[in-house]
């Protein structure tokens, strides 16, 4: 017959811990799971940046449009998108401003946004310079303006 009190000894030793096989397989299936997730997570920022700066350019355009309905012109590209925020006190009049904009709109990098009137692909363009702030580029460096909208 074997002792009650011995059994209980050697059960109590066995569930105190992890071996170190156990914890090097742990180890192992997390390392897998973050060479897995975290280059599709490290892209997302990237990504919303982009959406977010299409997101502005379509209002900044809406912005520009009610301008127009109201001066019966777009502001000229010296006059720039700061025409959207303040009355413009050089180059054409705008009799019939109001505010359209609470501040000048700057891109999620931190960069002003770019506008152009005549615009280059468009009547007017309104874009960023993407991540590098240069233009062209690729991927998030890429520009981003009115006429992919």
């Amino acid at each position: 017959m074997t002792c009650p009190f011995r059994s209980r000894l050697a059960v109590r030793r066995r569930s105190q811990g992890f071996t170190l096989i156990e914890l090097m397989v742990v180890i192992v299936i997390l390392g897998v799971l973050a060479a897995l997730v975290v280059p599709r997570v490290m892209d997302r920022p990237d990504e919303a940046r982009v959406i977010a700066a299409r997101q502005d350019i379509a209002s900044i355009m809406q912005a520009l449009k009610l301008y127009r309905l109201d001066n019966q012109r777009y502001p000229t590209t010296e006059q720039g998108l700061q025409a959207l925020v303040t009355r413009p006190s050089a180059g054409p009049a705008a009799n019939n401003w109001k505010s359209y904009l609470d501040k000048p709109p700057v891109d999620p990098w931190g960069k002003p946004y770019q506008y152009l009137n005549p615009g280059i692909k468009g009547e007017i363009d309104v874009f960023s310079l993407g991540a590098d702030g240069q233009p062209g580029g690729t991927g998030v460096d890429a520009d981003i303006g009115s006429w992919g909208l």
